[in-house]
């Protein structure tokens, strides 16, 4: 099968859209699939484009069987609702051309990633001249999130983006994204035509396992055998409403035992760190290297994902499998009822977004209880291995990829639900 990729993000990316995209690309050439993607130079979550990477011409390379286009891109210094606009139009209209180019090569399916939505119009122009199959793979519904979020408050321009968001959907052939609710969300978005299917986002759980003993970060950091290291791991920025984080660890700078954790980069990074200059138990990394990232996750006792209670449902945190994975139990900020809460329920404790309060009644339940802890890490780590498997999940996005391929348009995946 000839499958043509349309995504703003992908490998060397380290974490987020990029990495799952480059994953899934370099699993499809490993079952003899030829896959071509068309992309942007890499620069998430930095938002700075990489080192050995032009930001304004194109590159071809070959990343492990997968060839890859990279197109220009503008990347903003400073996010805002007017930046991220322009930041993702430039993709879409650098790639253009390069998408139609590929009426030479005549994929059977072409598939679009977003964000960007913008990026299902020269997927579906690929598709109508080349006559492939088309498909939309959503990790975030960004026009959701962007209105949700508050990046964007026009009433009428939230109607027209709608709208406008629906008719490209309805004109593909296929729908996926990562999350049960989400899938509810773009049936509703469409009337259910095309078919929406679950393809989650996966983890490899022979990579990432629970160690044996102490991860080696504890040593190298020099923190001791009783304290509680509270992780949080990722993209900083809007949706992950970090301040409730910040406000926990003031709340608990009396405790000695425990001690909070903040590795990553984003666009929010330099204002929280800022904000957290009066906090004496917390510590700030960078985003560890992939060859190290089961020793990372492994590092910590409680892992933490805050999520901004207006983001719920929009997004499925692509962190969360790993943190799974890890075998360490999970707090959450979540409204009952979410996808998220759905999943963390059972592996570790879930709080109401925005609450300092109450996640710091969470860490502490966890922080004096190592059974506990114990027996919800465990109940993660089983979690993953049943449902979110690398293989697995990949498998059954194959299956999809033929079916279309054969035009059998109404099946549902047989994929973790």
């Amino acid at each position: 099968m000839r499958i043509l990729i349309h995504g703003l993000n992908f490998t060397p990316e380290p974490v987020g859209t990029g990495k799952y995209t480059g994953e899934m690309a370099r699993w499809l050439v490993s079952r003899g699939h030829q896959v071509k993607v068309i992309c942007a130079p890499p620069y998430y979550p930095e938002w700075r484009v990489a080192a050995g990477y032009p930001a304004w011409g194109y590159r071809r390379e070959t990343l492990e069987g997968v060839e890859v286009l990279r197109c220009p891109l503008w990347v903003p210094r400073k996010v805002g609702a007017a930046t991220r606009l322009l930041h993702l139009s430039s993709f879409t209209l650098s790639s253009i051309i390069p998408m139609l180019w590929q009426r030479h090569w005549r994929p059977d399916v072409v598939l679009a990633i977003e964000p960007p939505l913008a990026g299902v119009l020269p997927a579906w122009l690929a598709g109508m001249l080349t006559g492939a199959r088309t498909w939309l793979h959503v990790q975030d519904f960004e026009i959701d999130a962007a209105f949700g979020l508050g990046l964007l408050r026009s009433e009428a321009l939230r109607r027209g983006a709608c709208r406008l968001e629906a008719a490209l959907m309805r004109r593909l052939d296929r729908i996926s994204t990562i999350s049960e609710t989400m899938v509810e969300r773009a049936m509703r978005k469409t009337g259910g035509r095309p078919p929406c299917v679950l393809f989650p986002n996966w983890v490899d759980t022979g990579q990432i396992r629970p160690l044996p003993g102490a991860s080696p970060y504890r040593k190298e950091l020099g923190i001791g055998d009783g304290q509680i290291v509270l992780l949080y791991s990722g993209s900083m920025g809007a949706k992950q409403g970090l301040e409730v984080v910040l406000d926990a660890a003031r709340g608990l700078a009396g405790d000695p035992r425990v001690l909070f954790v903040m590795a990553g980069a984003g666009p929010a990074h330099e204002r929280l760190r800022a904000a957290a200059a009066d906090i004496g138990n917390m510590r700030w990394l960078p985003l560890q290297p992939a060859r190290r990232l089961n020793a990372f996750l492994n590092f910590a006792d409680v892992h933490l994902l805050p999520q901004r209670a207006d983001a719920a449902d929009l997004v499925m945190p692509s962190k969360l499998t790993g943190m799974l994975a890890s075998g360490r139990p999970v707090i959450a900020t979540a409204r009952a009822g979410t996808q998220i809460a759905q999943v963390v329920r059972g592996a570790g404790l879930v709080v109401e977004p925005g609450d300092p309060g109450a996640l710091i009644q969470a860490i502490m339940r966890l922080a004096d209880d190592a059974a506990l802890r114990q027996s919800l890490g465990a109940a993660a780590r089983g979690y993953a291995t049943e449902m979110l498997e690398r293989e697995r999940v990949l498998a059954g996005f194959e299956r999809e990829l033929t079916g279309v391929l054969r035009g059998e348009l109404d099946g549902i995946p047989d994929t973790p639900s």
